[in-house]
């Protein structure tokens, strides 16, 4: 099948390609700008349609994100580091290059990648005119494989308040009859990708917690009988297994874009985020948006975003214990989950996508020229 899928695949290539040198013949160099994800409609693939929404916002001519591999002499931001350092496709390339380089500590067991693109990084670290970063840990590893501190711009992962909006009493309620929830149980959410690959995803991708959230949900069933398990995203298979095994009532939804999200959210009581690594995570600002207590590890932005106790509760990598304890206590204490979600909403807030624009603009400012061609 795959080569069926190559023999098909390559002649609409080549039309393609045709095309586009017909269409970007007359470009100008450097006026127009690409931002590409991994065509996999995962997070990165968000990342570059936000970004292109950003670029339009500031003035900026924005060309088709599948043109990008077919000209030249333009530029183009990756937004995923794998794909800029471990493909094939812009080894050669004649474009400007940014990418951004969001997570991969190197050394992390299972995770091989992570070596592999710093070390590609390192031998070559003039290749990229801009790197992204989301927080201060990637900011210093991307130093000190090379980058030079004027490429390198801290910009965090942002949130659409339109689509995520504050939750309410009666839409808690309509969420959690759309969903299947108990009214009166007490629901954890956990809406991210923590299986490996793109199938059922029995193997726990590590990274990102998995078997930490499993640990955390078993300690605080112990104590809270009435709660439910609210998951969303693909490979979630291992999670399911687990809850399965230890007799936790779970539900799994794959939402339907960003509206149907929002609202799942607002069907919760607590937003647990179990990872070892992270970019952001997206899951910890958008629940926070939407006005959902939220209990994380210290990891990607989220360590520099919440402020333990006050808009958020946090605890170390790998502390099942501090996680449980901090679910617990939102469960006991009505008005710390009331403070919670007001002061996570206002954090939010100062992340909006519109907000953003101006960190945007430094980045841009010199990669992408104003002049039409």
């Amino acid at each position: 099948m795959r080569a069926v899928r190559s023999l098909v695949r390559r002649p609409a290539e080549l039309a393609e390609r045709s095309v586009v040198r017909v269409r970007t013949r007359g470009w100008t160099p450097g006026t127009r700008f690409f931002a590409v994800g991994e065509r996999t409609g995962w997070s990165v693939d968000e990342d570059a349609r936000v970004l292109e929404a950003t670029a339009r916002r500031l003035g900026y001519d924005v060309a088709p994100s599948t043109w990008a591999c077919f000209s030249g002499e333009q530029a183009v931001f990756l937004t995923s580091h794998f794909d800029a350092l471990l493909g094939r496709r812009w080894g050669g390339s004649t474009h400007r290059l940014a990418t951004a380089y969001l997570h991969g500590r190197p050394g992390t067991p299972g995770a091989p990648e992570f070596d592999a693109a710093l070390a590609e990084l390192r031998r070559g670290p003039g290749r990229f005119s801009r790197v992204q970063v989301t927080h201060g840990e990637m900011r210093d590893l991307v130093l000190e494989a090379g980058v030079t501190p004027e490429r390198v711009f801290v910009i965090p992962i942002g949130i659409d308040l339109a689509h995520f909006a504050l939750g309410s009493a009666e839409g808690r309620a309509e969420a959690r009859r759309e969903l299947g929830l108990g009214k009166d149980t007490f629901v954890v959410g956990s809406f991210q990708k923590d299986g490996v690959g793109w199938d059922e995803g029995l193997e726990p991708k590590l990274i990102k917690g998995p078997d930490v959230l499993v640990a955390v949900l078993e300690r605080v069933r112990a104590a809270v009988p009435e709660l439910q398990v609210l998951l969303a995203g693909p490979a979630r298979g291992y999670v399911r297994r687990e809850l399965e095994r230890l007799g936790i009532p779970c539900r799994h939804r794959i939402a339907a874009g960003p509206a149907a999200l929002a609202r799942m959210y607002h069907a919760l009581d607590v937003y647990l985020v179990p990872s070892r690594q992270e970019g952001g995570p997206k899951g910890a600002l958008e629940a926070m948006a939407t006005g959902v207590p939220l209990v994380s590890t210290l990891v990607g932005q989220a360590q520099e975003l919440v402020t333990d106790g006050c808009d958020g509760l946090l605890a170390d990598v790998d502390d099942v214990e501090g996680l449980a304890h901090a679910v617990l206590r939102i469960h006991d204490d009505a008005s710390l989950r009331a403070a919670l979600s007001r002061e996570g909403r206002g954090a939010a807030e100062q992340l909006s996508h519109e907000r953003l624009d101006p960190a945007w603009a430094a980045l841009l400012d010199g990669f992408v020229s104003r002049e039409s061609g």
